[in-house]
This record gives C-alpha cells, sequence and structure tokens, in this order.
C-alpha cells in the first residue's frame, strides 16, 4: 500500500476543517505531518492531540514556505488551504480578487514548485490538491449552495488545471497527483459572513452535507493505493446534491429585465 511508502506529509489549512481532519487521518496512519496553518492555538491543540508537527505559516509568505520546504523531504503534499468570497464579477471587490488568487492559487503554485522536485528526485511521492465542484461547474444565483465568487471558481478551475498539467510534467516519475473536488462539506466556510447570510444554519443545517472527515478518508484511499495505481481525480459529493444549472429565460422575460435595469 501507499503508505508503506511514504514517511512524511505536509497539509495546508491545517487548523480546522478538511485539513484538520486529513492531519488526523495521516497521523492515525503513521506518517509525520507537518500541519501548516496561521492560528497557532489551533495548530498547538491539534499537535497535543496527533503528535502533528504545528507550523504557524501564512501560505502567503514565500520565504516561510521554501524555508519549511527544506525543512524535510516531503513523501505527501496536500495542499488544502483555501478561502472564499461571495459576489460575481459585476461586483467582485478587487482585494476579494487578489486575496484569492493569492491564497488559493498561487500559494499552490509556488508549494508545489519548491517541494515537488524533490518528490521527482527522489521517484517517490503524492500530490494531493484540493479543488472544488465550483471549478467545474457554474453555479447560478438560485443554487441552493452559496454563491461563491468568480474568482473564487477561476481559482479551483486553476488548481484542476495545475493538477492535470502536473501528472504530464512528472510522467516517468512514481510520483502521483490526485485532485479532489468537494461539493458542500460542512466546514467554517459556511460561517464566514463573506460567504452570505445566514451562517452554517442556512447552508449546512438543513441539508445532507458531507463531514471533513469524508474528504480525509478520500485522500487517504488516493495516498494508500498501490503504488501502481494513481487515483487522477474524486468528486465528492453529498447524497442529496446534484451540480449543474440549465437555464432559460422567455424573450419577454429576458425584455422585461432589460426595461428594469435601463430604468435603474
Amino acid at each position: 500500500m501507499g503508505f508503506a511508502d511514504f514517511r512524511t506529509a505536509l497539509v495546508t489549512g491545517a487548523s480546522s476543517g478538511i485539513g484538520a481532519a486529513t492531519v488526523r487521518r495521516l497521523c492515525a496512519e503513521g506518517l509525520e505531518v507537518y500541519a501548516v496553518a496561521r492560528d497557532e492555538g489551533r495548530l498547538a491543540a491539534l499537535s497535543a492531540e496527533t503528535g502533528c508537527r504545528a507550523c504557524a505559516v501564512d501560505v502567503n509568505d514565500l520565504g516561510a514556505l521554501t524555508q519549511l520546504a527544506g525543512s524535510a523531504e516531503f513523501d505527501v503534499l496536500v495542499n488544502n488551504a483555501g478561502q472564499s468570497r461571495r459576489s460575481n464579477i459585476l461586483d467582485t471587490a478587487p482585494d476579494d480578487v487578489d486575496t484569492l488568487v493569492d491564497v488559493n492559487l498561487r500559494a499552490v503554485l509556488h508549494l508545489t514548485r519548491v517541494i515537488v522536485p524533490g518528490m521527482a528526485k527522489r521517484d517517490r511521492g503524492h500530490v494531493v490538491n484540493i479543488s472544488s465542484i465550483a471549478g467545474h461547474y457554474a453555479f447560478g444565483e438560485n443554487a441552493t449552495t452559496f454563491n461563491s465568487s468568480v474568482a473564487y471558481h477561476a481559482t479551483k478551475a486553476g488548481i484542476h488545471s495545475l493538477s492535470r498539467q502536473l501528472r504530464v510534467d512528472l510522467f516517468g516519475t512514481r510520483v502521483r497527483v490526485t485532485e479532489v473536488s468537494p461539493g458542500r462539506v460542512a466546514t467554517g466556510i459556511f460561517q464566514n459572513p463573506d460567504v452570505g447570510g445566514g451562517g452554517n444554519d442556512r447552508f449546512v443545517g438543513a441539508f445532507e452535507t458531507l463531514q471533513p472527515e469524508d474528504i480525509a478518508d478520500a485522500i487517504a484511499f488516493a495516498v494508500g493505493s498501490p503504488m501502481r495505481m494513481n487515483v487522477a481525480m474524486l468528486e465528492v459529493i453529498p447524497i442529496f446534491q446534484v451540480v449543474g444549472d440549465l437555464r432559460f429565460a422567455r424573450r419577454t422575460e429576458a425584455a422585461q429585465q432589460t426595461e428594469i435595469k435601463k430604468r435603474s
């Protein structure tokens, strides 16, 4: 199994949610896990619970990431850290665009750039990128999910593209790349006021929702698979969630909307 070939792992966004659940699962599999996040208090508690190495690092700090990458030979990299905002391209704030690109995409590219070459040189390793169904599907405002921003969708689509290209770049090595694309998961993102009013009760309480441990189990399945096998992509959604949104407007409705916009 894959776990028998690996000794160390690095997990970003590790202080809560999917990241913390992944740290717990990988530690339980016997790996030495470097848990990366900004919240020192939560990391300390997680370290006391699991024995992981707490690394209070901002993923936007390239110098700190580079130093961390050189502190160990990482066999498993889980790019999990991410943020979301609520808006569309018509009203997205400049700061939101910058934050989402920096955290969701730029940090992943840099961390991959400084860690994966070592995996390739050792001919051993596994990269797990956490994307989102938002990177594959467009959501309308009437969708029964949070109306995440176009920048969020774009960054997660970038993670999907990165995962596919990384497999090409690593062809001929025994370094595997897995993209895990979750649907709705009961994490702190739904309690973020920037995502939309109502918080956890609105987006999680009334629905059948995945738990962070479900995604950690999916990651463990991929990492623990036989070395002859690469789980390229896992789309993991709740049993009562379906993706895709096809809508049509009647000509009269479209004309009415146009007239309303002209008057406003």
